[in-house]
C-alpha cells in the first residue's frame, strides 16, 4: 500500500490521443502508398491521384504533430502509456509524409519542363515511340526556345556524347547501355542510327520516351539523347537525371 501512494497515475486522455495518432499515421500511409497503383492499375486519371497523394500528405502531418504532442506529455506519468503509440506515430507518419514531402521540393528545385536533350536546337525525333504515345497530354514535339532556355540554365552538363568508335560499332555499344539500363527498346534502326525506349516508373508507371541518334564525327560518332515524358508539366529532373545515367553508363562501357 506504501509504495502504491507513490505510483503516479496515468493520463487516459493522452493515451487515447496516442492511439489516435497512430491510426491516423497507418492510414496516412495507406493513402499515399495507394495514390500510385490506383493510377497505374485500376486506371484513376492522374490529378486524382495526385489529390489522393496530397491528402495523405496532410493526414501523416496530423499524425505526427498529434503523436509529437503526446509524446511529450504535460506531467512525467502520462510517459507510461501511449509511449509507443506516440513514438510510431511519429515514424510512421514521418516516412509517409517524406516522399511527397520530396516531391514537392524538387519540383520547386527542377525547372518546367519534360523534354530534356543533348541538342535543344535539333532533337532527335521521335518514331517508333511516337506510335506509342496515344492519349499522352504532351505532344511528341519538342517544346521550343523556352524549353532549351530552361534547360541549359539548369542542366548545363547534358551535351552530345563523342564516341571514338564509328557508327556502327557504336551502335553496337549504346544498344548494350540502353539494355542495362532497364529500358524497354521498341525501336532499333541501325541504317538510321537510332534506337529508341520506354523507361516506366515503378510507383506510378509513368512512363518517358528515349530516342537517341548516332551520327558519324570525323573517325568516331556523335551521340544525342532525349528523353520526354507522356504526361506532367514537370519531370521533377527525372529526364535529366536519366540521360546522365546513361551517359556515365556508356561512357564506363
Amino acid at each position: 500500500m506504501r509504495g502504491a501512494m507513490f505510483v503516479r497515475p496515468t493520463n487516459p486522455v493522452s493515451h487515447r490521443l496516442a492511439r489516435m495518432a497512430f491510426i491516423m499515421a497507418c492510414v496516412a500511409a495507406l493513402i499515399v502508398a495507394s495514390a500510385g497503383p490506383l493510377h497505374r492499375y485500376l486506371g484513376l486519371e492522374i490529378e486524382p491521384a495526385f489529390a489522393i497523394f496530397r491528402y495523405g500528405f496532410y493526414v501523416a502531418v496530423a499524425g505526427v504533430a498529434l503523436g509529437v504532442a503526446t509524446f511529450v506529455p504535460t506531467r512525467p506519468g502520462d510517459r507510461r502509456r501511449g509511449f509507443v503509440a506516440a513514438l510510431l506515430a511519429i515514424v510512421i507518419g514521418g516516412a509517409a509524409a517524406y516522399t511527397p514531402l520530396n516531391w514537392f521540393l524538387r519540383a520547386q528545385q527542377a525547372p518546367e519542363i519534360n523534354d530534356v536533350t543533348t541538342d535543344t536546337n535539333n532533337p532527335p525525333p521521335l518514331v517508333a515511340t511516337l506510335q506509342l504515345r496515344r492519349g499522352a497530354s504532351n505532344p511528341a514535339t519538342y517544346p521550343g526556345a523556352h524549353a532549351a532556355v530552361l534547360q541549359r540554365a539548369a542542366y548545363p552538363d547534358i551535351t552530345p556524347v563523342i564516341l571514338p568508335e564509328p557508327p556502327a560499332e557504336a551502335f553496337k555499344k549504346i544498344d548494350a547501355a540502353a539494355m542495362a539500363m532497364g529500358w524497354d527498346v521498341v525501336g532499333r534502326s541501325p541504317a538510321d542510327g537510332r534506337i529508341e525506349a520506354v523507361a516506366t516508373s515503378i510507383w506510378f508507371g509513368f512512363r518517358d520516351d528515349i530516342v537517341i541518334r548516332i551520327r558519324p564525327d570525323g573517325a568516331g560518332s556523335k551521340v544525342d539523347i532525349r528523353s520526354k515524358s507522356r504526361d506532367g508539366e514537370s519531370d521533377l529532373g527525372v529526364n535529366a537525371k536519366r540521360i546522365r545515367e546513361f551517359i556515365a553508363k556508356l561512357k564506363a562501357g
